[in-house]
């Protein structure tokens, strides 16, 4: 789920902090595969996946989807693992080699340059992978390019944060004490594409046709306590450890507090459950691309 923003310097800080966090999202995979199985599933659903295809994912992070669709295509198909972050190709290769998977292949490159020929793969998906590319009309062309005829393109973006409380109840209280930059609407960021329609815009633009937004209401839930929720929040967001680093160690109980306070109604069960909501946007692929 991760790409870079332009620049060589700014790339480079950028896969820095994705290199720490590959750790975490590591460290956390039975969990983050928990809570974001039904954003892989809708992506299946979406792109048509079937048994024999050959799949491309796109910045597929610790390996999902990448690992799940390896068992829907089956022997007769493949997948195609992509990320930019070494840390993350070398965890998700790790655990295919742990599961004794052998469709999936593994490569370390931006969805904005696919190093594959025109026409290679029935299906390119991207979970959560879009709202990071560079240049996301180049991205898109790219996923269309190296697709074939007939076959289609999918991705999952997130829905603005206010429908997102599993992200917006730490920053907003963390952004109390830590002054927060205005954020570019454009730029690589997790809510990037959280208006309707703005990456169902860029998909027609480069020619997919019969583009499809749809909006995906669904509960981020896991036998987690809020303690542990804690924890992988912070250790999991690059954004987040950089604003921690920032508090006053005065301050950290005070914000801890405010996040208890604000998600307790999402732990009242004893474990986690936070409503959510996602944009599944696809497209297909015609003869004249």
């Amino acid at each position: 789920m991760t790409s870079l923003p332009q620049g060589p310097e700014e790339q480079n800080k950028v896969l820095d902090r994705w290199q720490v966090s590959a750790r975490y999202w590591e460290k956390y995979r039975t969990v983050i595969a928990q809570i974001f199985a039904p954003l892989t599933t809708a992506l299946v659903e979406e792109a048509r996946i079937r048994r024999g295809q050959d799949v491309l994912d796109i910045g597929g992070g610790s390996g999902e989807p990448s690992l799940t669709i390896s068992s829907i295509v089956g022997p007769t198909g493949s997948v195609m693992f992509t990320d930019p972050v070494a840390g993350m190709v070398e965890t998700a290769q790790a655990e295919a080699t742990r599961r004794g998977v052998t469709n999936i292949q593994f490569r370390q490159c931006s969805g904005d340059d696919l190093p594959f020929a025109d026409a290679t793969f029935d299906v390119a998906v991207g979970r959560l992978s879009a709202m990071f590319f560079v240049d996301p009309a180049a991205g898109v062309r790219q996923a269309l390019r190296v697709i074939r005829d007939g076959g289609y393109v999918a991705f999952v973006v997130w829905c603005p944060p206010e429908a997102n409380p599993f992200f917006s109840t730490v920053t907003d209280v963390i952004d109390r004490f830590v002054e927060a930059p205005p954020q570019d609407p454009d730029a690589p960021d997790a809510f990037r594409f959280a208006a309707p329609d703005k990456l169902a815009a860029i998909l027609e633009s480069a020619g997919a046709k019969h583009v499809v937004e749809r909006q995906l209401n669904f509960q981020i839930q896991a036998p987690i306590s809020f303690e542990q929720f804690w924890q992988m929040r912070n250790e999991m967001s690059d954004t987040l450890r950089e604003k921690i680093a920032k508090l006053a160690p005065v301050e950290l109980p005070s914000v801890k507090a405010g996040v208890a306070d604000a998600t307790r109604r999402y732990f009242a069960s004893g474990t986690m459950s936070f409503p959510a909501q996602a944009l599944v946007v696809s497209g297909k692929k015609s003869a004249s691309i």
